[in-house]
């Protein structure tokens, strides 16, 4: 069961609430030169000419020099289901042709971390996953639909190597 702070808990429960949930996003490869850090939030304007917004928060390493920038996205995070994998998805608008070809330049799935945080609160995180992959990566005109999951915790060898003479002659005199 996820632990929520008191001011989103209000939020949740207020009919009318002026807080605004964001989920940033940490996107990691090694062919990276920098992680890519997103928002669901257009909460401060980082710079002018070109005019960027996003959010500052220093969680995962971010900061006013590296913050989180904003793009047109939808969130389904992931389910609590102490039996599945944490799948989630992330839906973004497809606004730019090297948005596509970064995708697909990976031969190997990237490593993505998400938190929920309150627009007024970004420092203070809500709910975290890490260690998500993206899975599958649909691509059309309009729209670019990111599926984000963990292994599976039963794919996991049981029983694990045991510690025997036979498997590891250097313990055993």
């Amino acid at each position: 069961m996820r632990m929520l702070s008191l001011n989103a808990r209000l939020a949740q429960e207020d009919e009318y609430s002026a807080e605004i949930e964001a989920v940033l996003f940490l996107i990691e490869h090694p062919e990276l030169d920098a992680p890519i850090r997103l928002s669901t939030d257009n909460a401060v304007r980082i710079s002018v000419d070109p005019e960027v917004y996003g959010t500052i928060s220093t969680w995962r390493g971010g900061s006013v020099a590296d913050p989180y920038l904003w793009i047109i996205a939808s969130a389904v995070l992931p389910g609590e289901a102490e039996d599945a994998p944490a799948q989630a998805t992330l839906v973004l608008e497809n606004l730019d042709a090297g948005m596509v070809e970064l995708l697909r330049s990976f031969t190997d799935p990237p490593t993505v971390s998400m938190a929920v945080v309150m627009a007024a609160t970004p420092d203070l995180v809500e709910g975290e996953w890490t260690g998500l992959q993206i899975v599958s990566a649909d691509i059309n005109a309009a729209q670019i639909v990111l599926a984000l999951s963990r292994d599976e915790i039963e794919l996991e060898p049981y029983p694990a190597g045991r510690l025997s003479q036979h498997r590891f002659p250097g313990l055993h005199p």
